[in-house]
């Protein structure tokens, strides 16, 4: 089997796609080996069918609110290999990699390192991307070692503005959040993101709705005790093939866990970036949330959607060809997104590059505002002349060439 079989499922049954939805993804299996995430990501696909047609409530709201993106096994390859030998026989690398040799959750480009670096070398850093990092040309070359299946989600990545997502591995009791490697190599350092703060919030959520991971008398699962972290921990800061009889425990164990957390995607802040006058979305608007260092984009619609914790935020939203703005969006406890929208003026040279372009004539409230923008910009400008002919005049020499002596007749 090749990575090409690489099959997602996309649960949203009857429901048109609306702007203002979420994008969630649950990815499982990276390992082949770690086949727990894969059966929990499928008896989850069949319990939101099941109770979406029963009615259920919670059920309904979440696949009716939010666009639910399900990829149950990303390494086929490995799994089989692994299912071959079954759970008595699989070893700790048997099925771990894909039919080429490669670890999947290894083959993705360093991102982390690339901002990281470029910060300290940047005169500016705050001119430095702290969102889409263009991924590496040599990493796109088709010489490159990148499986199939990680060019196919990288792909899929880049082409839906995923919210939030969760990838579900095997081997220990415990959730990690990012980043997942630390900034000077170390072998193991705490290494916050800018969004820290909710990432914890997050991990704490499926945490503590786990049935074991919430039991404070359980037993350790291998060697660390992570009820000591609250049964989380930072990715920088900690670097199986199950039976067929635990599966159905496992489901119970981890069904609230993966319900809570996929509900989390609706918290913090959204809504739409519009053009002022025409009411149309706007895309690639840049979002930025004060003292929070990770902007993010508006997607094709417009629609944007920022996870926060609850508080009060300064936001600010700009474009291309178009003037900032900016307003303050406060965030309730309750489990839903506040909508900010924002509504961007273009500025009197994008509505003049427009104009022309499509051979028009200038509308008459434009013709008036560039010329008041060109008398501002000719004032500035002969201010400026005026203050340095006046600075030169009052310097040492600045009167030269002029005689106090009366001329003679």
């Amino acid at each position: 089997m090749s990575d090409e079989s690489l099959r997602t499922s996309e649960k949203t049954p009857f429901i048109p796609v609306l702007a203002g939805e979420p994008e969630f993804r649950y990815v499982a299996g990276m390992h082949g080996n770690e086949a727990l995430g894969r059966e929990l990501v499928l008896n989850l696909m069949q319990y939101l069918c099941r109770e979406y047609k029963k009615g259920n409530q919670r059920v309904v709201r979440l696949v009716t609110e939010t666009r639910i993106h399900l990829l149950p096994s990303m390494n086929p390859d490995g799994y089989e290999a692994a299912y071959e030998k079954g759970s008595e026989l699989a070893g700790w690398a048997e099925g771990r990699y894909n039919y080429e040799g490669i670890d999947l959750n290894h083959n993705f480009p360093d991102l982390n390192n690339i901002m990281w670096d470029t910060q300290e070398m940047a005169a500016d850093k705050s001119k430095v991307p702290n969102h889409y990092i263009p991924i590496p040309e040599y990493y796109t070359q088709e010489d490159a070692m990148v499986a199939p299946v990680t060019r196919a989600v990288i792909n899929w990545m880049q082409e839906i503005p995923f919210v939030l997502s969760a990838n579900l591995h095997g081997g220990e009791l415990v959730v990690t959040y990012p980043y997942d490697c630390t900034r000077d190599w170390a072998p193991q350092e705490d290494t916050p993101t800018a969004d820290n703060a909710f990432f914890r919030w997050l991990a704490t959520v499926y945490a503590s709705t786990h049935l074991v991971m919430s039991n404070p008398n359980r037993r350790i699962c291998h060697y660390e005790d992570f009820q000591k972290h609250n049964n989380i921990i930072n990715g920088g800061a900690w670097h199986t093939f199950p039976h067929v009889s635990e599966l159905p425990v496992e489901w119970e164990n981890n069904r609230e866990s993966l319900l809570v957390y996929m509900e989390q995607v609706h918290r913090g802040i959204k809504g739409v970036v519009r053009d002022k006058l025409s009411k149309r979305g706007i895309e690639d608007a840049v979002i930025r949330v004060e003292d929070h260092e990770h902007d993010i984009r508006s997607a094709a619609d417009g629609d944007y959607w920022r996870l926060l914790n609850p508080g009060d935020y300064k936001v600010m939203v700009w474009a291309q060809g178009y003037h900032p703005s900016v307003r303050r969006c406060r965030v309730g406890m309750e489990p839903r997104a506040t909508v900010c929208d924002f509504g961007l003026t273009k500025t009197p040279i994008q509505r003049l590059n427009e104009v022309r372009t499509k051979g028009g004539k200038l509308p008459q409230d434009l013709q008036l505002r560039l010329r008041a923008l060109r008398l501002r910009m000719l004032r500035a400008s002969t201010k400026t002349l005026n203050q340095r002919r006046q600075r030169k005049a009052r310097s040492p020499g600045g009167r030269r060439g002029v005689s106090s002596k009366k001329p003679q007749r």
